[in-house]
């Protein structure tokens, strides 16, 4: 099971620790500041882009978390012994296939919807493609984006999933306090300023479905490719004045984001039909058992044994 391999007979919660705090603390003196220096998010983002550039901007932005992918990793191989397949999947080798499925199929999706909401409100988007620009936007988010969001599934659905699992002995607790974490990190960007704090459902609910599909298809292959497409084709597609990406996109959104639809159709509409489509390709089965059970940890750390080279 994915959660129990990160049990050793010599595991120590403490070591867990260090990373996310210092993750956790950056995130909240960011909102801090924000909040008691009366900072207009949006405003900023627009003097630092018009300052260096959309796409220093956009590099800026994404490459502190590139490397945090790369600390993360190491922290985990070399404090925790801990191999990176086990802390990706339950499985014997990564399921690249499940990937590239996600990847693909949430791809389609959003390229499909803003399509469509182009073509039925023309009025709210105007045409943004510059070939230079966006050759430069699509190598950086090509290798970049990938990074950022993979670290962000490593931290919260793997490295901390499975260190709250095995600490608490529970599947529920780990999912839920990686979720609300998860989404309250995103509380200091310009959408959250835009929106309001209903928009937390939205992020809060994403992250709850990430962790469902990790637990339930046992390891993070799907939310690794599900959570790629969606940062890395709204960074190429679409962008607009308010929101964390200020990209030389293909599309340029100028309307008013329309609160509602944006934050319940997805969670409460869309990711059922994504659960429900993956649950049917992966024979998903044992719901309760896998998101609310007591996690029935081994009395020894040989699942966490140096793996032989074919691994």
């Amino acid at each position: 099971m994915f959660i129990e391999q990160a049990h050793r007979k010599d595991f120590n919660f403490a070591l867990y620790l260090p990373i996310p705090l210092v993750f956790l603390v950056m995130m909240v003196l960011n909102y801090a500041a924000i909040k008691f220096l009366n900072i207009n998010t949006e405003e900023l983002l627009r003097q630092e882009v018009a300052k260096k550039g959309a796409n220093r901007v956009f590099f800026d932005l994404i490459a502190p978390l590139a490397v945090g992918l790369i600390l993360l990793l190491l922290y985990v191989k070399f404090i925790h012994k801990q191999t990176i397949r086990s802390l990706t999947t339950a499985r014997k080798k990564v399921d690249w296939k499940r990937i590239f499925f996600a990847f693909g199929i949430w791809s389609a999706f959003t390229m499909a919807v803003t399509l469509f909401d182009y073509y039925s409100h023309p009025d709210n988007y105007v045409w943004n493609f510059k070939p230079v620009p966006f050759a430069i936007l699509a190598a950086l988010s090509i290798v970049l984006i990938p990074m950022q969001t993979s670290f962000e599934e490593y931290l919260f659905r793997g490295y901390l999933m499975q260190g709250i699992g095995v600490q608490t002995r529970s599947r529920l607790a780990a999912l839920l306090i990686t979720s609300i974490i998860f989404g309250l990190m995103h509380i200091a960007n310009p959408e959250v300023d835009k929106m309001g704090y209903i928009i937390m459902i939205y992020y809060i609910g994403t992250g709850l479905f990430l962790g469902i599909i990790t637990l339930m298809d046992d390891g993070m292959e799907l939310a690794l490719g599900f959570h790629a497409a969606n940062n890395l084709i709204t960074a190429l597609l679409v962008t607009s004045d308010w929101t964390a990406f200020q990209t030389h996109s293909v599309l340029k959104e100028v309307s008013e984001p329309a609160m509602g639809l944006s934050v319940v159709l997805p969670v409460f509409i869309i990711f059922p039909i994504l659960l429900f489509i993956f649950s049917k390709k992966y024979n998903w089965h044992n719901w309760k058992e896998k998101l609310t059970g007591k996690l029935e940890l081994p009395t020894n750390d040989s699942i966490n044994q140096t793996p032989s080279p074919h691994e």
